[in-house]
Formats: C-alpha cells, structure tokens, sequence
C-alpha cells in the first residue's frame, strides 16, 4: 500500500520529552519500520527564548533509553536558516508571498474591527500590493492566502477536513527580524526531507491548511496526513502532570522498564486483537495506522505499572541483579555483602511482587543495610519480653544449621513451633521484624536463607537486646 516511506518525529527543545511526544514518536517509528522506512529526528529549536541544549539533551537521553534509534537526524531548525531564506525569497520572487510594514497594533485593530462586523478576524491585506521593492521601515513576509476555494486535508484517520480559503489569513513566514515562523519551517523541512507521511496530534489539526498553502505557493506534493487523537486524563481532560503523565526520564527514575513504557504508550490508540503484550518486533510487524483509534485515548497509571510487573517478572534476571547492585549503589549500600548467587535468589522473590525496579530495589535494601531500621509501631507490637523467648530458642535453633538452606530453616523454625505448640505467625511475625525492621518481607524462610547465617544470628541478637533493654 504504501512505498518508500519516510517520516518524522520533530519535538522542540523547550520541555522534556513527555507521555504524548512519546507516544506520537513510537507511532511513526514503528509505521516506518512496518513499511521498511526511513524515521528521521528533527528538533524544531527555533524557539530562541525557550529552547536549550540541556532540553536538547535530554530528549535524545529519552529516546536513547528507550531504544529508539533514528535513520536520520537528529536535524537541527536553527541550522537550517539559508534553506528557509532561499524558499522565502523563492515565493517572494514569484508574488507568492509579500512585504508588509504593518506593526502589530494596526493588525489587531483590523481583527477587531472585523470582529465587531462579524467576519473573520484576520489581517485584511492592506500591504499585499503595496511594496515591490524593500521599503525604508521593518517589514515582514506574508503568504498571500487564496480568497475563495477550500483547503481539503484528506486524513488517514478523520477523512475529509475542510477548511475554507476565506477564514485563512496571509500568515507571516518571516518576522521582521529575519527569523522564519513555525508554520514555514515545518513545511520546507518536509519538503526538503521527502517526508511522505505526517503523523501528529490532532491538536495540530489546525496548523494544517496553513502548511499546506506553502506547499502549493512552491508547487510542492504534499505529504499524507494522519492526526492521532490525543491522550486523556481518568477525568477526560487533557493529560497533565496531575494525571500522572512524568517526563520519559523520569519513569527511568522511577523504575520503569522501557520496553513496558513502549508497549504501554502503543497500546494507547492502537490495537491488534485482544494481545495486551507485545515485543518491539511484533508491533513493527503488525502496526498499521488504519488500526489507530480515532477516539481519545485515557491514560491509566495503573495499567502501566501492572504491565512494568508482568515486564519484570519475564525480564532477564542478571539484568536484574545488575539494576538491583546499581539502585544499592546508588542509596550508598554495597551489594557485595551479599554473593552474586544471594542477589539472584533476592531478584527472584522480589521480581513478582514488585511493579518497578525502585521497589524491587526499596523492598531489597533490608538484606544489605549493616544495622536494621525498626518500624516502632511494628518493633513495638512484635519484639516483646513475651516473644523473646521464642525468638531466643528459634535463634539457637538456627545457630546449628550448616547448610543454611531455607528448607533447613523451616525445619528449624517447625521444632520451636512443635515444642513451644504455636502456630507460625506467632513466630515468623516476630522474627520478620527482627530481620527486615517491618512486617512485609518475602518467605520468612527465603528471606532468613538469602540474608545467611551470621547476618540472621547478629539481627537475631540485635533484636533480643532491643527487648532486654
């Protein structure tokens, strides 16, 4: 259906990369690499007031974390002017564009004497035959907007869109200090790039017809159009910060595999049958943008972090064990106290009740700290004179062990409880808090056998002396 495909993500450097440019980007990269295309990385930075290398930076770390590689780019706007200059003076030459002098006070009081008539408010064209050469005052380039007629935008998506010529104004495409406007710069890069396919936002809808006038004022094919609906927040409004809608980077911080971002921001908008999970490689096989949604789409914080769980209890465990030793590191803890084979055995019980590597690493950190830090209201509750001697007794037991395996352990623990005929909770509970400082642990037993025998027995005593205290 489609051939020689190219298309481009194009962000400005004056933010991060967020949830709905992620989404956007992963759309037309994987419609290229469905097709066998080019997907080319263009930073719109000519934004001089808000634009910034450490925002440049950053959106290449984002898409550097999540695995995207770009066939061309990253393209620069700010270092593209002669090419803007070269087809402003192009449509300059052919009367498609014009000088005009007007400052921006006398273009407002014509919007708003045509809005008190009821028309358009738009400038009305008082300079378009009025300079043939420059004048002796600022001026600017406007692009001379058909009067009548209809721009049509043929989407992908939406179908036809029509706009009418009449409610256009002649846009300026270079301010009077020289610089380009935005709407000129998207529309001449696309030319110059080739690009066939335009995938976007719908809030860009509007921007359109605009681009579109350019393409014909050079007699340039316009690419195809496909508007992707936007993402919404659990309450229907745009997404926002308050919805839970980070940086990229920070759900790197956070503990997110990317793979899992990936598979999430995806599955926002597009769909094939009722697969939740996909790799990289079966969405480029199966990606296409007539299966795009046209309805919003609505983020759910909890969605993703149950589809970042399913990512870490299938991800590879010396990939775990490595995030694990980093988070460590990290926090100021050393993972050597414990063996490579121990931090296996930790990622292991962790892995499945953990939705982010931070809380696999948070729920690790007991078995590393040197001294435990008591939940008071848990050490207060469990460690007791009237649990000391269970857990005294359980401490001899296990002081015997050679092999401190977790099945010795449990044996361990099932002689206390047959002698002293208590259940496990009455000792595991106390024990827990002796060892982690808290009541939430993986397996009592596991836990006792991953931490080892000596760590166990000093935490053991650590605990019996709190209590005689």
């Amino acid at each position: 259906m489609y051939a020689d495909i190219r298309v481009r993500f194009a962000p400005s450097n004056t933010g991060h990369l967020h949830i709905g440019g992620a989404r956007t980007a992963l759309f037309n990269w994987f419609f290229a690499k469905h097709h066998a295309g080019t997907a080319i990385l263009r930073i719109e930075d000519t934004d001089r007031q808000r634009s910034t290398e450490e925002y440049y930076d950053a959106i290449l770390a984002a898409f550097d974390w999540l695995g995207l590689e770009w066939d061309e780019g990253p393209y620069r706007q700010s270092r593209r002017m002669d090419l803007y200059k070269e087809a402003a003076d192009k449509l300059l030459s052919s009367g498609a564009a014009y000088r005009c002098t007007c400052t921006p006070d006398e273009v407002n009081a014509m919007r708003e004497r045509a809005r008190a008539e009821g028309k358009t408010p738009k400038y009305d064209g008082t300079c378009r035959d009025r300079y043939d050469k420059d004048p002796n005052v600022p001026f600017c380039l406007r692009l001379r907007a058909p009067d009548v007629g209809k721009a049509i935008v043929d989407d992908i998506l939406t179908g036809e869109v029509v706009f009418e010529n009449s409610q256009l104004d002649d846009m300026v495409i270079v301010r009077t200090d020289g610089t380009p406007t935005y709407n000129f710069c998207v529309a001449i890069d696309d030319i110059d790039m080739k690009i066939t396919h335009v995938i976007r936002g719908n809030d860009h809808l509007s921007n359109t017809p605009k681009q579109l006038l350019v393409y014909q004022a050079l007699e340039e094919t316009s690419p195809k159009f496909a508007h992707i609906s936007m993402i919404l927040g659990s309450d229907k409004k745009r997404l926002s910060k308050r919805h839970g809608a980070d940086s990229i980077l920070d759900y790197k911080e956070r503990g997110f595999l990317p793979e899992a971002l990936i598979n999430y921001l995806v599955r926002l908008g597009w769909s094939h049958g009722d697969q939740e999970i996909f790799s990289k490689e079966e969405i480029v096989e199966n990606f296409a943008l007539e299966n795009l949604n046209k309805s919003a789409a609505v983020f759910n914080p909890e969605k993703l972090l149950w589809l970042n769980q399913e990512y870490i209890k299938s991800a590879d465990g010396d990939f775990l064990v490595e995030s694990l030793d980093a988070g460590l590191r990290a926090q100021g803890l050393s993972p050597d106290v414990l063996t490579h084979k121990s931090r296996e055995g930790i990622v292991d019980e962790l892995r499945t009740r953990s939705s982010t590597l931070t809380e696999m690493i948070d729920g690790a950190r007991f078995f590393f700290e040197n001294e435990v830090d008591f939940d008071e209201k848990a050490a207060s509750k469990f460690l007791t004179s009237e649990n000391s001697g269970l857990m005294l007794k359980l401490r001899n037991e296990l002081s015997k062990i050679d092999m401190f395996s977790s099945e010795n352990v449990k044996s361990a623990f099932h002689r206390v409880m047959e002698e002293e005929a208590v259940k496990l909770g009455k000792l595991a509970q106390p024990v827990r808090v002796a060892i982690t400082g808290g009541t939430i642990s993986p397996g009592i037993f596991e836990t006792l056998s991953l931490l080892g025998k000596d760590r166990s027995l000093h935490r053991l005593d650590a605990a019996l002396a709190r209590v005689n205290q």
